[in-house]
C-alpha cells in the first residue's frame, strides 16, 4: 500500500545508499560559472545533459529556450500535467554558479569535485543551488515511485543566469505567462536559520548597488607640497558616507526607513534564532544596526546599508601624495515598504542637502531583485508549515522574507503566485566563497521533508 511514510523512506534510502552524493557530484562537475564568459557553453550543456534527460525520464515534457536578454543564459521549462483539474506547483532552481575561485579553496578541495569530509559535502554549487533543486526533483521522483502518480501537476523552471542578476528571467516569464501558470511557487534557495530546523520564507529583501565617487582632479599631488591646500577626496567621501548612516549603522535617510515593520511582522519574527551556530560564521555585533530593533527585525524586517568596497590612491603601495579621486561601492538591502524607484533619488537629495553635491552617484550595472513578501497567514504558508512539522517532528522557522535577494518578484509580481521557499542549506555554508558545502544531515532531512510535502499536496483537497 502506497503511503506518505513509504515516500519518505524512499527519500532516506536514496541518501543512505549514496545515490544523492553521486547525483550531486554529477551536477557539480558542470563548470557553470555564469560570471565567466568563457564558460557560457557549460550553461547550455547543464540543461541538455543533466536536467533534460532526468526530467524526461520522470515524465516531464521539456523545452529549452534561448534567453530574451543576450546577457543571460538559457532556460529550461519542464511540465508534468497529470490532470488539468489538479493543482499546479511551479518549482524553480538555477544551475549557474559564481566564479570558482579555484586558487582559494583549501588543500584537498576543488570547486567542481564533490569531496566528502565528516558531515559535509564540498563543491561549488552544492548549496547554491544545484544541491537544492536536486533535492526537490529527487523528492518528486520518490513520490512518483511510491504513488505511481503525483496527484498534482508540476512545472519546473531552471535558469542559468541567477548569479548575474537573472538577466532575461522577468522578460521570459512575462512572455510565457500561460506556459508557467500555476497555483503556487514552491522552491528552494538560501539558508536555514539553523542546520537542524526547517525554515520557510515567503519573499526576499531587494537590493540596490551603486558607486559613490568624488573626482576632484587628474593625478595625485605630493602631500608635503600640497597638503592643506588640496581637498582630500577620501575624506570628503568618508564624511558623505557618515551622513548616510550613523556610527552604529542606523540609516539617516528618511525615505530609506521602511514602513512595513508592522505588529504582525514583529510577532512573526519574535524569538527567531539569529546568533550564528558554533563554527558556522561570525558572531553578530549586538550594538550594530537600528538600536530599537531586535536582531531578527534588523535583518528580516528592516533596511541595511553597507560599503562593500572603497578605494582612494593605491592602497597596496601607498605614497606621500593626495589622490585626485575616491570611490566606494555601496549597497542598500531593503524590504517591502521602501519605494524602490525613489532609493537613489532620495540619496541624491540627501547628499545635496548635506553639502555633498560633488559626490557622484552611479548605479551598478547589475540589477538586483525587488523586495517581496507573502502574508505569513496565507493558506499555502499554513499548509506547508503543517507538512514540514509533521515530517520533522518540530515546527519550522517561518520568516516573512529572506534577508538576501532572490528573483521572487518575477514569480510574485509577473506570474502573480503565492511564493513559499524551503531552503536546504545553512548560513555557514560558504556560499559565494571558497570551500562551499552542504551538511549531509540537513540534506537527508530535506529529502524527507520535500517528499512528505509533495505527497501531501497530491493528497490535499483544494478549497
Amino acid at each position: 500500500m502506497a503511503s506518505r511514510e513509504g515516500a519518505i523512506a524512499r527519500a532516506g534510502a536514496y541518501f543512505d545508499e549514496g545515490t544523492f552524493k553521486e547525483d550531486l557530484a554529477r551536477l557539480v562537475a558542470f563548470e557553470t560559472e555564469s560570471q565567466n564568459p568563457d564558460q557560457k557553453p557549460e550553461l547550455r550543456r547543464y540543461l541538455d545533459e543533466a536536467m533534460l534527460p532526468w526530467l524526461t525520464e520522470l515524465g516531464f515534457t521539456c523545452r529549452i529556450f534561448d534567453n530574451p536578454d543576450p546577457r543571460g543564459g538559457p532556460l529550461l521549462v519542464g511540465e508534468r500535467i497529470e490532470d488539468p483539474a489538479f493543482e499546479t506547483v511551479l518549482t524553480y532552481g538555477h544551475g549557474d554558479v559564481i566564479r570558482a575561485q579555484s586558487d582559494q579553496w583549501r588543500a584537498g578541495l576543488a570547486p567542481f569535485t564533490v569531496v566528502e569530509e565528516g558531515d559535509r559535502l564540498y563543491g561549488r554549487g552544492t548549496a547554491d543551488n544545484k544541491g537544492q533543486h536536486l533535492i526537490n526533483i529527487a523528492a518528486l521522483a520518490h513520490v512518483l515511485a511510491e504513488r505511481g502518480s503525483l496527484g498534482f501537476n508540476v512545472k519546473v523552471l531552471i535558469e542559468m543566469s541567477e548569479e548575474t542578476g537573472s538577466a532575461g528571467l522577468a522578460a521570459f516569464c512575462a512572455a510565457e505567462r500561460e506556459l508557467l501558470s500555476a497555483d503556487v511557487l514552491i522552491a528552494s534557495d538560501g539558508p536555514r536559520l539553523q542546520p537542524d530546523t526547517p525554515t520557510m520564507f515567503m519573499g526576499s529583501r531587494g537590493g540596490v548597488n551603486f558607486d559613490l565617487i568624488v573626482n576632484f582632479r587628474e593625478g595625485a599631488h605630493h602631500s608635503g607640497n600640497w597638503g592643506g591646500l588640496l581637498a582630500d577626496p577620501a575624506t570628503v567621501l568618508a564624511h558623505a558616507i557618515a551622513s548616510i548612516v550613523d556610527a552604529r549603522g542606523q540609516i539617516q535617510i528618511p525615505e530609506w526607513r521602511p514602513t512595513s515593520l508592522t505588529p504582525d511582522i514583529r510577532a512573526a519574527l519574535r524569538d527567531l534564532p539569529i546568533l550564528s551556530e558554533e563554527g558556522s560564521g561570525p558572531r553578530i555585533d549586538e550594538d550594530w544596526g537600528e538600536e530599537e530593533l531586535s536582531p531578527a527585525e534588523r535583518v528580516f524586517g528592516w533596511n541595511s546599508f553597507a560599503v562593500l568596497a572603497m578605494k582612494s590612491g593605491v592602497p597596496e603601495a601607498p605614497v606621500n601624495a593626495i589622490s585626485g579621486w575616491a570611490k566606494a561601492h555601496c549597497q542598500l538591502r531593503y524590504v517591502v515598504g521602501t519605494d524602490t524607484d525613489d532609493i537613489l533619488p532620495a540619496l541624491r537629495r540627501h547628499l545635496d542637502a548635506h553639502g555633498f553635491q560633488m559626490v557622484e552617484i552611479t548605479p551598478a550595472d547589475r540589477v538586483f531583485f525587488r523586495a517581496t513578501r507573502l502574508d505569513p497567514s496565507d493558506p499555502w504558508v499554513t499548509f506547508v508549515a503543517t507538512s514540514l512539522e509533521e515530517s520533522a517532528g518540530k515546527a519550522p522557522h517561518i520568516l516573512p522574507n529572506l534577508a538576501g535577494s532572490l528573483p521572487n518578484d518575477t514569480f510574485s509580481e509577473i506570474l502573480g503566485l503565492p511564493t513559499v521557499w524551503v531552503p536546504h542549506s545553512y548560513r555557514g555554508c560558504s556560499q559565494h566563497a571558497p570551500n562551499e558545502h552542504v551538511v549531509k544531515a540537513t540534506c537527508r532531512e530535506a529529502l524527507s521533508l520535500m517528499a512528505g510535502l509533495f505527497w501531501d499536496i497530491g493528497a490535499r483537497k483544494p478549497a
